[in-house]
């Protein structure tokens, strides 16, 4: 009587090992930015949540505010986040800039400033994140709207 045989042989299992050390290889440096995006995000929304007090300030005096306190906004430092340690709107003139850094932060992006920078448009303001506005974050990491 002839034995059947049960369970993989070891070339089949080194095929299932070499598929799945390929999927691997794919997904985890896809996952790493898909984190430093999530991590560039919240930038982006803490630096959002200044731009109508910034372009109020402008609306009404005709000119861009020196002081975060002069626009009502609250102290630099006191606005951070998780990845941000500050939202600074008053660095530059019609700028908005948030650096990225602290404990959980992506070493890519550690120190990096995502810039939002003002222009009137005859009464109209817009608001560009792009790396000509003064943004260094690599355009991987930016939203769809801030790449070069």
């Amino acid at each position: 009587m002839k034995n059947v045989q049960k369970g993989f042989t070891l070339i089949e299992l080194m095929i299932v090992v070499a598929i799945i050390a390929i999927l691997a290889a794919i997904a985890i440096p896809q996952y790493q930015n898909y984190l430093i995006r999530t991590q560039v995000s919240e930038g982006m929304n803490l630096a959002d949540g200044n731009k109508t007090a910034v372009s109020e300030f402008y609306n009404n005096t005709g000119r861009w505010p020196s002081t975060q306190t002069s626009a009502g906004l609250p102290a630099v430092t006191s606005v951070t986040g998780k990845y941000v340690t500050q939202v600074d709107a008053s660095t530059d003139k019609g700028k908005i800039t948030a650096t990225f850094g602290g404990a959980e932060v992506n070493s890519k992006i550690s120190g990096k400033k995502l810039v939002l920078s003002a222009t009137d448009n005859g009464g109209s303001i817009s608001w560009s994140c792009k790396t000509s506005a003064g943004t260094d974050v690599p355009d991987a990491y930016l939203p769809t709207s801030c790449r070069s």
